[in-house]
Formats: structure tokens, sequence, C-alpha cells
């Protein structure tokens, strides 16, 4: 399930919770759970995205094994940060620093594909009312898009291939490209239906949050 309401302590305490969450990242198992954790704590705590940003940073700066399974999974958080946050403008000048650090050290490396990403992340990223799904954060970890089926009154379902910043407006106008409606004098638009309610997805709605939400 989606995470639900947290209490939490003070920022200062959070922040402690959030390096040891950090640390044990680097041999977790499964490490999406937990990456699930840190974002939903940043979501809920804005004054601590850019600590988190900069912890990341240093953990991957001269990691003991470039590349190696610890390595890969700070990598794989700092992704999901860029597709969920965007930090202060001098933790974003420091991050753009590092990853251009990391490509011109470890060039064709994972670890430069990683930062190739995450800097074009950094450019679309606007805010997500909700942290990335489970299932988001696995194809971020892959720096795949995910792909989302909608039903269409009359058609067959589509599947629309999507980003984290893809918008609502995004993929109504290409299902009407696709189903030769873009002469129509009609508007169109994307509704999200659930057991007690149907209503439409606003425009700009990032359909990434529509997806955390029926998770």
């Amino acid at each position: 399930t989606a995470p639900g309401p947290r209490s939490y302590t003070t920022l200062r305490d959070e922040a402690v919770k959030l390096f040891n969450s950090l640390q044990q990242l680097e041999s977790e198992q499964d490490p999406v759970p937990l990456m699930q954790g840190v974002l939903q704590t940043c979501l809920d705590l804005p004054p601590l995205v850019d600590e988190i940003y900069c912890q990341l940073v240093k953990q991957t700066t001269e990691p003991p094994a470039p590349g190696g399974q610890g390595d890969l999974h700070y990598w794989q958080l700092l992704t999901c940060m860029s597709c969920t946050f965007l930090p202060s403008p001098p933790v974003l000048r420091f991050l753009r620093f590092h990853l251009d650090r990391t490509e011109n050290r470890f060039p064709a490396s994972e670890m430069a594909k990683y930062a190739c990403f995450i800097r074009e992340a950094l450019g679309k990223t606007k805010g997500r009312e909700c942290v990335p799904s489970l299932e988001e954060i696995l194809v971020l970890m892959q720096r795949q898009e995910m792909i989302c089926t909608v039903h269409c009154p009359g058609a067959p379902a589509c599947s629309v291939a999507i980003s984290s910043h893809t918008t609502a407006e995004e993929v109504a106008q290409e299902l009407v490209s696709r189903l030769g409606l873009s002469q129509s004098p009609n508007l169109f638009a994307l509704y999200e239906q659930s057991r007690r309610r149907e209503q439409p997805v606003g425009s700009a709605t990032l359909l990434a949050d529509v997806l955390t939400r029926f998770e």
C-alpha cells in the first residue's frame, strides 16, 4: 500500500533516522520499500530534501567499490530523488558538479548512465504530490519508463509509456492522435475511476502521482 500519514519527531532526529536508513540501504537486498520510506519522509518534511541530496552525493563520491551493489543503490535513490524533488539552488549546483565529475571519471559506466539520467530529470522535475509508487521506483532503478493502461470508450484499451514527468494532458493528446480524433471539435480528458467515484484528472496532473494513489 502507499505510505500513509506518519508521526515525526524533530527535524534533527528525523535527519539521523534518514542517515541510518541510507547506511542500511547499502546492504539491503530489496531496497525499494526503504527508498520509498526515505522519499516519503522528504515529502512530509521538505527541509530534509537538501540534507538527503548532500548525503547521497557524499555516499557516491569515492565509494569503496565504484559500481558495486551498494554504490548503485545510492545512485538509484538519487535517481528517484531527482524525479521527485528539486534541491535548493546551491545544492543543485553542487549536485550538477558531482554528476559532471562522475561522467568524466567513469565514462560509459552504470554510474555515468545514472548521472546522465538524473541531469535530464532535474530539468523536468517540478515537484510531486505523491512519492513514486513501488512500481515507479523499480522502473526508475532501471532508467526506464512505466506503461500506463488507459481505457477509452468505444475503443480498445491503450497502453502508453510515461515517465515521472508526463502530464495527463500529454497522454490525452497522444491518445487523441492515435485514435484519429485530432480534427474532432470535442474536448478530451482523462478520468480517474475507483469503486467509489469517478473524477477528471487535471491537465497538469502527473500521471505518476495518479498511479501512486491507485497503489
